[in-house]
């Protein structure tokens, strides 16, 4: 309605839309005096309030429902076509994006849909033709869509199927072109607004970039044309001087000041009533250089578009690198054995360096306020919240300078010092430097941040070889062999008690006959282990290639059909139906091994809950259910899961605080943080879709070996182990189908169980969905520290190298991010990274307060 290009923030703005105060065509319409009636999407209510003189809107972001949510629309049908009060009518219908969004383009819902709304189109266009008379003027039938739908039945990204959308223009007023339909015109959604504006009589938005779209123009006579393509070039050339600077020297402005010229000429001619041959070619020429100048000059203002906040944009990159090299200064103290580090706040806040920083800092940001021509962030907050963060930004440089200071006084090691500090580094902590430092460098590409699964993926796979060697190495080059020796001796020892034991009171087996017995019994056990260590990467290695074939994930190879696909198409329900049960029972096996007596029943019955609310919405089949129809909507059995999350839920956090405040038992505190995540494993099963419920079982499969074959026997250290998990938690995000554009954002996740949209639930339930991996590898992580009494300062090791592990890649991301803001896929590929970003980033911070808080030898020393 504005014509203008939105910002990549309104992805997030549209979850909660606030009064448009741009220039628009429904303000304008208001402005004229014309009546506009709505019924559909409320985003349109929030957007323009007061403007319309009747409406009703539906809920928008309740994906489950696809068919009140457009027969509320259809109710007003009949009576509003027959009224003579309108002026403008628009219709809004959500439920083929609702379809798409749950069950995608090729769901057997498209076409009964399709259908219903060509039924509509159909009642709509036979109405307005039989309102029409002679004098009346003739009536415009739009129909367009927002936007398209990928193979997966979102949108947000760049791909061909979401961006590209049909536009219709129904009308008496054209004339109907006989013979071979031509192939249809490509345009700019941008050019409706102004299109509608010359059609309507209206003024053209004043921030629109768009063109108006000549074929609807063209049976009109040569002087209107050229005065509505006057219009808007006059409009757009405004709007060009307005942004670029060097306006006059724009191709597009140019071509507009000769197309000017050309018409005065000739008004000129036609004034003087000639009517040759040379008034109607001067005329198209005229035409043809106005068309020239209306698409380089929306081209141009295009380009402009982008206007960033860049003092804003540097004082959050300081902030964020700042503490990223407060972390690195940190980490040798932070993961000695004490894991206790100085921060040298108090002298920091009350040096001299502080206060002029402060001042500084103060001084320059009233310059930069009181000269920018444009609005910034930190210019519209109050003094006093800009005066926190001008010292929030000197207390952080003066702590690093000081832990510098610091840092170089106490570091003048000998030879052997630095001889043994540099053997100290394994071959796995090689890996983990180097894997992390080529991820970062990896940012820098938008092909990379488009396949970046493909990096992760790699990186696993060279961490399970790793671990591969080091467990071979473990067993045959003489770590083991020592262990055999001393059981041996273990063995010969009680063999000579039970001999003495024989000479003084009964008769026993020969020496010799029990040494053999008791050897063979305790050595089996140990060579059977040994082999399952051995077999374990490459049983991870397996595990991770079969999830690679579940989804197709990225840009290059998105549009080749996965397992995934041929699982969720309606011909192979019953398939679907047995994976998803057996995929529960795993769950169910794998996870009640640290489930209390209570929580295991929780964890079954909730499993069958999931089952029945699938069930319930036609995902599987039960089996006596003998059709295809859904039985209801699944909100009962949505909520009966959640009753057993809670349950699950607050069954662990009893048990934490039991171990916090009355016991100070460390074997209550781990048996409640492992409820805890049984908790979010049943909820994770609840929102998965059926096809990815293995996702979740090889998760918590690989966790299981890992554990028992790998960080145990192998004793890798707590921070070896936190970027193990925050690895395979990247990796994870992943498997489930997730990548770096929006349009894998699976938005009904944040409705399961809702009757209606409520804002913060269905927030957390679709960030929850989304980050299922890497938020279950990080409570994993904790429960096992936990559970592990023999690891001193574990928690904070890992608390500090999650938060470390996390900071390193989004810190130069966001460096990143601000020196391309001009790169041709900033919008496409690198901003929504950036988004993805912030909201892990988030979650870790919010992962690391639970770890500290969890930690009960935490000790800073402020």
């Amino acid at each position: 309605m504005t014509g203008s290009i939105p910002g990549f923030i309104d992805v997030v703005m549209n979850f909660n839309s606030p009064v448009l105060l741009e220039d628009n065509l429904i303000g304008q319409a208001k402005a004229a005096g014309k009546r506009v009636i709505f019924y559909g999407d409320d985003t349109w209510i929030k957007l323009f309030p007061k403007h319309f003189v009747e409406y009703d809107g539906t809920t928008s972001f309740f994906v489950p429902d696809f068919k009140e949510v457009d027969d509320n629309v259809t109710r007003h049908l009949d009576t509003v076509l027959k009224r003579e009060d309108w002026d403008i009518l628009i219709l809004h219908y959500l439920g083929l994006d609702h379809i798409g969004h749950l069950t995608g383009p090729h769901s057997s819902l498209i076409g009964p849909k399709l259908k219903e709304m060509d039924y509509i189109l159909k009642k709509i266009h036979i109405s307005l033709l039989s309102k029409e008379k002679e004098a009346s003027l003739p009536h415009l039938l739009v129909l367009c869509g927002d936007h398209g739908m990928s193979e997966a039945g979102g949108h947000g990204a760049s791909s061909v199927e979401e961006v590209s959308t049909p536009l219709l223009l129904i009308s008496s007023a054209f004339h109907r072109k006989m013979g071979n339909l031509q192939p249809p015109k490509h345009v700019q959604q941008t050019d409706l607004a102004a299109t509608l504006a010359v059609g309507l009589g209206l003024p053209i938005p004043k921030n629109s970039v768009g063109s108006i779209l000549y074929p609807v123009v063209e049976k009109r006579t040569m002087r209107e044309q050229l005065r509505f393509l006057h219009l808007n070039s006059v409009q757009l050339s405004r709007l060009l001087q307005e942004n670029v600077p060097m306006y006059e020297k724009d191709p597009g402005f140019q071509q507009f000041k000769v197309s000017e010229k050309l018409h005065g000429n000739w008004i000129k001619l036609y004034l003087e009533g000639n009517n040759s041959e040379v008034l109607l070619n001067l005329g198209k020429k005229v035409l043809k250089q106005y068309l020239d100048a209306l698409k380089t000059l929306s081209m141009s203002l295009s380009k402009q578009v982008a206007q960033y906040d860049m003092y804003s944009m540097m004082v959050g990159a300081i902030i964020v690198l700042e503490i990223t090299i407060l972390l690195l200064l940190s980490t040798p103290k932070a993961l000695c054995q004490n894991a206790a580090f100085e921060i040298p706040l108090s002298s920091s806040s009350f040096s001299l360096l502080f206060y002029l920083m402060v001042l500084i800092l103060s001084a320059v940001h009233v310059i930069i306020c009181t000269s920018a021509e444009r609005t910034c962030f930190l210019c519209s907050i109050s003094w006093l919240m800009a005066v926190g963060v001008m010292m929030l930004i000197s207390a952080l440089l003066c702590v690093i300078v000081a832990l510098l200071t610091k840092t170089f006084e106490n570091v003048r090691p000998s030879a052997q010092n630095l001889a043994a500090s540099s053997s100290g580094w394994s071959e796995l902590d090689l890996l983990i430097l180097f894997g992390t430092l080529g991820h970062v460098l990896s940012l820098g590409a938008s092909s990379f941040i488009e396949e970046e699964h493909q990096t992760w993926y790699f990186l696993i796979n060279t961490l399970c070889l790793a671990l591969g060697h080091e467990v071979f190495r473990n067993h045959f080059l003489g770590k083991d062999l020592d262990h055999n020796l001393a059981v041996e001796q273990n063995i010969k020892k009680n063999a000579k008690n039970v001999l003495q034991y024989k000479n003084d009171y009964v008769d026993v087996p020969e020496t010799s006959k029990i040494y053999k017995a008791s050897s063979s019994m305790e050595l089996l056990p140990k060579v059977y282990e040994k082999w399952l260590q051995l077999a374990s990467p490459w049983f991870i290695l397996i595990c991770c290639r079969l999830l690679r074939t579940l989804n197709q994930t990225g840009v290059q190879w998105a549009h080749r059909l996965d397992f995934g696909h041929w699982l969720t198409s309606s011909d192979h329900k019953i398939e679907l139906s047995v994976l998803t049960c057996l995929s529960l029972i795993m769950i169910f096996v794998l996870v009640q091994r640290r489930c209390s007596s209570v929580s295991k029943v929780a964890m079954a019955l909730g499993l069958l809950g999931v089952f029945c609310y699938r069930a319930a919405i036609g995902n599987v089949l039960l089996p006596w259910q003998r059709d295809r129809k859904s039985i209801s909507k699944g909100i009962i059995e949505a909520r009966f899961v959640y009753v057993f999350v809670l349950g699950i839920l607050f069954t662990g956090i009893k048990d934490l605080l039991k171990s916090q405040i009355i016991f100070a038992d460390v074997s209550i505190k781990s048996l409640g943080l492992w409820d805890i995540y049984n908790g979010l494993v049943l909820l994770a099963a609840l929102l998965l879709r059926p096809h990815n419920l293995p996702v979740l079982v090889f998760s918590l499969l690989i966790q299981a070996v890992m554990t028992k074959f790998i960080w145990k026997p192998l004793k890798h250290d707590a921070a070896q182990v936190t970027i193990m998990h925050y690895w395979f938690g990247q990796a994870f995000f992943y498997f489930q189908g997730n990548s770096n554009n929006i349009a894998t954002l699976d938005i009904s996740a944040g409705f399961v169980g809702l009757e209606s949209f409520i804002e913060v639930p269905a927030l957390f339930l679709t960030v929850f969905a989304t980050y299922i991996g890497p938020i279950l590898w990080a409570i994993h992580l904790l429960s096992f520290l936990s559970s592990e009494n023999n690891r001193s300062s574990a928690i904070s090791h890992a608390s500090f190298c999650y938060a470390l592990i996390c900071s390193i890649p989004v810190s130069a991301y966001i460096i990143l991010v601000t020196s391309l803001r001009y790169h041709l896929f900033i919008w496409s590929v690198f901003s929504p990274k950036l988004l993805y970003e912030g909201v892990h980033l988030f979650i870790t911070a919010t992962i690391c307060v639970f770890f500290i808080v969890m930690d009960q030898t935490n000790l800073i020393k402020p």
